[in-house]
């Protein structure tokens, strides 16, 4: 059992995430005023939403490349970054256009690259048991929030500006909270000296290596699931006569939902039955899925739902397994670039294959289009299957 203060800490991170990664979604909410307002075309207007996504990734680079995550301490990191991700934010609110619009997310995404890799560093010094329940509950939390927007949009939409000054001041008291209640627990990493040639040697530990292989096979299906599931239920809906129906936009928050679930009770799937075991089962289950959705679109609604509950939460059940398996497995002194290096990349993956998916959709339609992401978990499982054999001929580097 977990001291208080390991849980108390946990629970606190876990809320101040939540206000920290708030500007990440807040365009996203808005977009069909801010469209409408700028008059945007909807190419331009999802610029807003991919720039945040891209400024992530070059932060998670150049975090990864001066090794920032570990040569800063993590608590300072993320208040200093959320002072910058609440102002990038609120520069949006000083422009009218798709272009410098887009340059104030991509700042956005650039500084909450500072966020999210040094939390779960944070929390996994409070726990070498449990570590992947506690950074599952981390990352359950951020998948929730991610749905937000659509359940903003299912209700009515609020004002784009509230809800960018809203959402800027939540990130802002998240870091200040971070600042002022959370610290490193018992079993901190070693320190790390500023040296960026470790991004390149993190990457020559196999180990290290086939775990960023698993996570990005991952990625390779998670953002293109969650962008254009919504498209996809809401073309069912219509071939089966509930055309402009709600409804579609309430089973993609539960989507969301049950993946938060997933995040969680994948963790401790993982502590209790190993890590690459639990992907492996989470992989094929959400290859499946992926494979078969679409043939079920003429098929009795309740269940179709119930596959994309099933999707939903087999799709990111994995995701925990991965970042604890690089803190396990990587150098001790560079588990924060380690994870950001890993985010990168998986970010960085997630921009082809969710334009895959619609290019996929205009070839063959929605009965196959997401079939083509069947292909990462796929190459996962190998890839977990290969470090299972790696980690029975090496001992585990101790995890802290």
């Amino acid at each position: 059992m977990a001291p208080a203060d390991a849980r108390r800490t946990l629970l606190v991170l876990a809320g101040t995430l939540l206000l920290l990664k708030s500007t990440w979604f807040s365009a996203t909410a808005v977009i069909p005023q801010v469209q409408q307002e700028w008059g945007l075309t909807p190419d331009l207007a999802a610029w807003l939403t991919i720039s945040v996504q891209w400024g992530f990734v070059a932060g998670a680079v150049l975090s990864a490349v001066f090794v920032v995550s570990d040569a800063l301490p993590p608590v300072r990191l993320i208040f200093l970054s959320s002072i910058g991700a609440a102002t990038a934010n609120l520069a949006l609110l000083l422009t009218d256009d798709a272009l410098t619009g887009s340059l104030a997310r991509f700042a956005t995404g650039l500084f909450i690259a500072g966020v999210y890799p040094p939390a779960l560093k944070l929390i996994s010094t409070w726990y070498r048991h449990g570590r992947g329940a506690a950074m599952g509950l981390l990352v359950g939390a951020l998948t929730v929030s991610s749905g937000i927007p659509h359940l903003i949009n299912g209700l009515g939409g609020l004002n784009w500006r509230t809800v960018i000054v809203a959402t800027s001041g939540l990130t802002l008291a998240g870091g200040l909270i971070t600042l002022r209640v959370v610290r490193e627990g018992p079993y901190p990493f070693p320190a790390a000296v500023l040296d960026p040639r470790q991004a390149r040697r993190i990457l020559h530990d196999r180990g290290t290596r086939l775990a960023m292989v698993g996570y990005l096979c991952h990625m390779w299906e998670l953002y293109a699931m969650w962008t254009w599931f919504l498209l996809f239920f809401s073309a069912a809906l219509r071939g089966q006569g509930m055309g402009g129906s709600v409804l579609a936009v309430y089973v993609t928050f539960a989507v969301f939902v049950v993946g938060g679930v997933a995040n969680y009770t994948g963790g401790v799937f993982g502590d209790r039955f190993g890590r690459e075991r639990t992907a492996i089962v989470m992989m094929a289950l959400s290859a499946t899925c992926a494979a078969c959705i679409g043939l079920l679109m003429d098929a009795p609604l309740w269940l179709l739902v119930v596959v994309a509950l099933v999707w939903g939460y087999a799709v990111v059940g994995d995701s925990v397994q991965f970042s604890a398996l690089v803190t396990e497995l990587a150098d001790q002194s560079y588990v924060g670039t380690a994870l950001t290096l890993q985010m990168a990349f998986g970010f960085l993956l997630t921009g082809a294959t969710i334009w895959l998916v619609p290019a996929a959709e205009q070839a063959v339609g929605w009965r196959w289009a997401f079939a083509v992401l069947a292909v990462g978990p796929l190459v996962g499982i190998a890839a977990m299957f290969r470090l299972l054999r790696v980690r029975a001929r090496v001992p585990v580097r101790p995890s802290a």
